[in-house]
C-alpha cells in the first residue's frame, strides 16, 4: 500500500496476509506451483536434450568399437583352437575337439559375467534414486509449506 506523505513524498507499508483476499492466495499458490513444475519439466528437458546429443556422438563410436572387438574376440578365438588342436596333434579329432573345449571354456566365462552382472543389475533396483529422492524431498517441503501457512 503507497500513501502520500505530508512533504509530498510516497511510503510503503507491507500488506499484511490479513489484508490478501483468499482467492489472491490461491492464485499466488497456483502461480508458484506452476514454476514449480515448469522448473522440473525443465530441467528434465535439458539432462534428455544433453543426454541426447552425447548419444548421437557416442552411438557410431560404440558401435565401430564393437565391430572391432568382436573381429579381435574371433581371431583370438581361431589363435585359441589352433593351440587346443596342436596339443591333440596327432590324435583323429584334435581339430573337433579344439572348438569343443574352447567353445566350453568362452561358455563358462560368459556365465560368471552374467552372474556378476545379474547381482550388480539387483543390488541397484530398477528406478533412479536420485531422481526419487529429489522427488521425495520435493513433496516434504511443501507438505512443510502447506503446514506453515495453514
Amino acid at each position: 500500500m503507497i500513501e502520500p506523505d505530508t512533504t509530498g513524498t510516497t511510503r510503503h507499508h507491507p500488506i499484511n496476509d490479513h489484508d490478501r483476499s483468499l482467492g489472491s492466495i490461491i492464485d499466488e499458490i497456483k502461480g508458484e506451483a506452476q514454476d514449480f513444475f515448469n522448473t522440473r519439466v525443465q530441467l528434465v528437458k535439458a539432462e534428455f536434450h544433453d543426454a541426447l546429443g552425447a548419444v548421437k556422438v557416442a552411438l557410431p563410436l560404440a558401435l565401430i568399437a564393437i565391430s572391432l572387438f568382436w573381429t579381435g574376440f574371433m581371431l583370438f578365438t581361431v589363435a585359441a583352437v589352433v593351440l587346443v588342436a596342436w596339443a591333440f596333434a596327432g590324435h583323429a579329432y584334435a581339430w573337433f575337439v579344439a572348438p569343443v573345449i574352447v567353445g566350453f571354456l568362452w561358455i563358462c566365462l560368459g556365465g560368471i559375467a552374467a552372474f556378476f552382472a545379474y547381482n550388480v543389475i539387483r543390488s541397484r533396483g530398477r528406478f533412479p534414486r536420485r531422481t526419487v529422492e529429489v522427488l521425495k524431498a520435493d513433496k516434504m517441503w511443501l507438505q512443510a509449506e502447506a503446514r506453515s501457512h495453514s
